[in-house]
């Protein structure tokens, strides 16, 4: 039987997309040598009219700020580079095959379901050692979605707040990392 540990709460919700990514750089000090000189033109409405849905703001401010990297040599996250739109959105959809499989496999007392399902899980970024870090997608705003960590030792946790401050708040300890390693505050390009 897998294990869901619960839900872990921001202590404040960051809705504005900036003040996520400065959290984030300050969370990852070395971040910001990463950033981008131009920002990343990514034809998001590509991306979302492929997907069948929006995707939150947070997320693609991070994704044109900076290039695909990896944080605490665990988690990478990246997004579509430009010109790779829609194949990037084709493997959303076929990493969402592996979403249902643990999906099926977890026995939880509330089942989890992969996207387009309502309340679908869509992942956005993936640990090296196997764990999956998804949004838990609704029908308000994408900007209200919430994030789903789905450990490879079948814990399933809760985050109410937006992917970017999730990054920050895991790296900074500002949030527990429930069946998951402490993540270095360093980040490194992909």
């Amino acid at each position: 039987m897998d294990d869901f540990v619960g839900t872990q709460a921001p202590a404040r919700r960051l809705s504005d997309p900036r003040e996520a990514v400065d959290e984030l750089e300050r969370a990852v000090p070395g971040l910001s040598a990463l950033r981008l000189a131009n920002p990343t033109d990514i034809n998001w409405h590509l991306v979302e009219t492929e997907l069948g849905c929006g995707l939150p703001a947070d997320y693609k401010l991070l994704c044109q700020l900076y290039p695909p990297f990896i944080l605490g040599d665990f988690l990478g996250v990246g997004g579509p580079a430009p010109g790779q739109e829609v194949a990037w959105a084709r493997d959303s959809w076929n990493d969402l095959e592996d979403v249902a499989e643990w999906c099926t496999e977890a026995d939880l007392a509330v089942p989890m379901h992969p996207y387009p399902a309502p309340g679908g899980l869509l992942p956005w970024a993936g640990s090296y050692q196997g764990d999956l870090f998804l949004w838990t997608t609704t029908p308000a705003s994408p900007d209200e979605w919430t994030v789903t960590v789905a450990s490879r030792s079948s814990a399933w946790w809760h985050y109410s707040g937006g992917a970017v401050q999730f990054l920050a708040d895991l790296v900074s300890g500002a949030v527990q990392p429930w069946a998951l390693p402490r993540v270095r505050a360093e980040a490194t390009a992909c």
